[in-house]
């Protein structure tokens, strides 16, 4: 159930992406269907990736340092903070082919999600087409590097610089999260983001260019 509501929490917030006309790194995996068409170039698309995904970790990381700030952690007796270490843990400690798999099969769902909202003709529309894939997504415990990019850093300002009194409510240490380092986030996103861009470019950019758009 608390997977399903984050799922319901992070399709809102692919609503306001693609609403907003904002950018997002995995969504934009689904250039290659324009690259492929002749549309724009490899480089072109290579630029849009890299910048796009800078800017995603610039505006993620910020966030977290401000959701850090607020104390929102220490809510509920520091079970917000207790439930973000132990998310980012698991992160921290998948291997990489798994961490590939994982990021494969989420982008997968969330650029088919993108995908439906192209038939979509008002905001509701998207928002029934968002939330299905999405939501499918977040409770399979898939990876996305975008969404990573918040978890991992969150966790480790909690572990690095929460006070003495959140560790004794929650009735353990920062070395509990040993795994937990600056340096497992570099580990996670490598893999993540490599097979987002399988996920989203291959398995559903090329394949529905294939299918629908090329010359025949």
């Amino acid at each position: 159930v608390t997977r399903i509501l984050a799922g319901i929490v992070f399709s809102l917030g692919l609503i306001l992406v693609i609403v907003g006309g904002a950018e997002l790194f995995t969504g934009n995996n689904l250039m290659v269907m324009a690259w492929a068409g002749g549309k724009v170039s490899l480089g072109e698309v290579l630029r849009a990736w890299g910048l796009v995904y800078i800017g995603n970790f610039a505006g993620a990381a910020a966030t977290a340092v401000l959701v850090f700030l607020t104390d929102h952690y220490g809510h509920g007796a520091g079970a917000v903070g207790a439930a973000a270490l132990a998310a980012a843990q698991a992160k921290a400690v998948l291997a990489f082919l798994p961490a590939l798999v994982h990021g494969i099969l989420g982008n997968v769902l969330v650029c088919l999600a993108v995908w439906l909202c192209y038939s979509a003709r008002t905001t509701t529309d998207k928002i029934l087409a968002i939330v299905p894939p999405v939501s499918a997504f977040v409770a399979a415990g898939f990876e996305h590097s975008v969404a990573n990019m918040y978890t991992l850093p969150f966790a480790l300002l909690i572990k690095d610089w929460a006070p003495g009194s959140f560790w004794t409510s929650i009735g353990q240490s920062p070395a509990t999260y040993d795994d937990l380092t600056w340096l497992s986030l570099a580990a996670n996103l490598v893999p993540v983001t490599i097979g987002n861009v399988i996920g989203g470019g291959v398995l559903v950019g090329a394949v529905y260019w294939f299918v629908y758009l090329r010359r025949r």
